[in-house]
């Protein structure tokens, strides 16, 4: 792989420059079929985002209110807003502010 000029390119932050720092080590690996690679990436993303079950959720109306002020906020559709929040949960990458 070809090797960055360090002068030329800083890193934004720690986490870019360890992956700076993972490919000037060779630690990447090119693969064999990148179409099939890319096929396969394509079709989990999408099963990801595949929304197939609708539930109905009765919430209190300050709950709701406050729901629709924090979507607004982040400028996506309430609905979008309460999936990612249980996908976060569920998958334990839910934080807590405190």
């Amino acid at each position: 792989m070809t090797k960055f000029n360090s002068k030329a390119f800083e890193p934004l932050d720690a986490e870019e420059k360890a992956l700076m720092e993972s490919i000037e080590g060779e630690e990447w690996q090119s693969v064999e079929n990148i179409e099939q690679e890319k096929d396969k990436a394509l079709e989990a993303a999408q099963a990801t985002l595949k929304k197939d079950r609708r539930i109905n959720l009765r919430l209190t109306e300050k709950d709701y209110y406050q729901i629709q002020i924090k979507a607004i906020e982040e400028g996506v559709p309430y609905q979008t807003l309460i999936a990612s929040l249980v996908h976060k949960y569920l998958n334990g990458s839910l934080v807590s502010q405190e």
